[in-house]
């Protein structure tokens, strides 16, 4: 496992913060080194940021939007500039290979481009009105500081899907990332900032970093003067967050657990299946809220399938994530091995059968890479029905297609989901109102690998919330409804007449 990290570090112009002494250690889950020692905002170093916040706001707000979209443009140019670098950052603090780290600031810099566009097209409706000499229409105002709430598998693409489309409404930006990937959070603050310097009238302030544990989240949630929360992370923290937001009427957008499945057909391309089985089940080490979970099999192709799979699951290659011959690289840390040997003991427990799973570089004491597990299930019991955070890919079989959606949709979770098929009417039915319950329906590729231009959430216990692109800007800005009265006349909605 050998790699400079100091180097990757500089490379990120954040080699100096490797020299502080605060209370946030951080580790790279390839060997478990210490990576920094990072400081972190107090509560009145957060107090100040929503202060500075507001003020920053209500200076951008103003600004004409096609304008606020030169900003991105050039956050777009500093990100392609940076992109090796910062990939690799991502990689070496989460764990995940590198093509995908470079995937992930690939999705920033595309996010930029669709927001760009949108700086154009903040658009509203111009409605009929029951009055003569009167014109409706509806328009768009931005909402204010915009608090974005990351998780550790994505650590920059997420702030990237959520502050470029903020930025262009209108809105400034509080960024609270994860506690574990902090360094890729402080290289992309420094990306930002220089950006704002190339464009020379961003109001100081407009997106700022609050690093820290989980209190200065909840310090911020908690402040009316942020009226929008967008978080993604489990579904235990939205459920807090949502419940704090309510009570002062914040708005949120949620994206939370997944419990994927597929469904494979009779019908289905088995070799497009496997291909598909096998980025979506085993890529970042299963650590993406759209990995495949569940792989619902018809009973006709079911043992041909699961033993193509478990012969790709023996060839996968597992190492170091800066390794480019690497596929997986490790968990997170501690925590999510544990939870993987407590699921996996629990599956064992209800009758299934696991195959892999195992833990490899045992000799690294402070990493956790494993073998990706399949567990083939007689019924969807509780353990499938809850989303590990891991590689296990949990196998139940089907004989109707309607059978097939019902356990697509019994779990609690609705966010991805995919179907295998060269049936058209199978096709039509899982994405019809009597189909997949997910916010995202796919047929013939896997649940995962979402694309900027599509709104990307989900339903049920995922939070409902919408991200990225569709119309999902309408979520970081507010509406307005205009009466204009062009005429002499006062005539009232409904034919009310007050006769004054």
């Amino acid at each position: 496992m050998d790699f400079d990290a100091k180097e990757i570090l500089a490379r990120n112009g954040i080699e100096h913060l490797a020299a502080q002494k605060g209370p946030l250690q951080v580790r790279t889950p390839i060997d478990g080194r210490v990576l920094a020692n990072l400081d972190v905002a107090t509560a009145q170093h957060t107090e100040m940021a929503i202060q500075n916040s507001v003020k920053a706001f209500k200076e951008w707000r103003t600004v004409p939007a096609p304008r606020r979209g030169e900003l991105i443009r050039l956050l777009g140019e500093e990100l392609r500039a940076s992109k090796a670098a910062l990939g690799e950052l991502v990689s070496l603090e989460t764990g995940k290979i590198l093509q995908e780290g470079l995937g992930e600031v690939q999705e920033m810099i595309d996010i930029c481009d669709f927001a760009v566009g949108l700086s154009r097209q903040l658009y509203g409706l111009t409605i009929a009105s029951e009055r003569p000499n009167h014109r409706m229409m509806e328009t768009w105002h931005p909402m204010g500081p915009c608090l974005v709430v990351t998780a550790f598998n994505f650590p920059v693409a997420v702030w990237a899907w959520n502050a470029a489309l903020a930025l262009v409404c209108g809105n400034s930006v509080i960024w609270k990332p994860s506690e574990k990937t902090p360094l890729s959070a402080a290289a992309v603050q420094q990306i930002f900032e220089r950006t704002c310097a190339r464009f020379g009238t961003a109001p100081a302030a407009l997106s700022q970093l609050v690093q820290g544990e989980r209190e200065r989240g909840e310090q911020l949630v908690r402040d009316s003067r942020v009226p929008l929360i967008s978080a993604t992370g489990s579904t235990r923290m939205g459920r807090e967050i949502a419940k704090v937001a309510s009570e002062r009427f914040a708005r949120t957008i949620l994206e939370l657990g997944g419990n994927n499945a597929g469904i494979v057909c009779p019908s289905a391309d088995l070799s497009l299946v496997v291909r598909a089985v096998a980025f979506a089940a085993m890529g970042t080490a299963g650590q993406r809220c759209t990995t495949l979970r569940r792989l619902i099999v018809h009973s006709s192709v079911y043992d041909k399938v699961v033993s193509e799979v478990k012969k790709v699951y023996e060839q996968v290659r597992i190492g170091s994530p800066l390794d480019s011959a690497s596929m997986i690289g490790p968990l997170i840390d501690k925590g999510a091995y544990s939870s993987m040997v407590k699921a996996l003991s629990a599956a064992k427990e209800d009758g299934g059968r696991v195959f892999g799973g195992e833990r490899v570089y045992a000799e690294l004491p402070d990493a956790y890479y494993v073998k990706p597990a399949i567990v083939e299930m007689k019924k969807q019991t509780d353990i499938v029905c809850h989303e590990t955070f891991a590689p296990i890919l949990y196998v139940l079989k089907y004989d109707t297609v309607e059978e097939a959606i019902a356990l697509n949709n019994d779990v609690p979770q609705g966010l991805s989901s995919s179907l295998f098929t060269t049936d058209m009417r199978e096709m039509e039915l899982f994405l019809s109102a009597a189909g997949s319950d997910c916010g995202i329906a796919n047929v013939n590729i896997g649940p995962s690998g979402a694309e900027i231009g599509g709104a990307f959430g989900g339903e049920k216990e995922t939070g409902g919330g919408r991200e990225s692109g569709s119309d999902s800007w309408k979520a970081y800005m507010r509406r307005a409804t205009n009466t204009i009265n062009f005429g002499k006349d006062l005539p009232l909605a409904q034919g009310i007449e007050f006769g004054v």
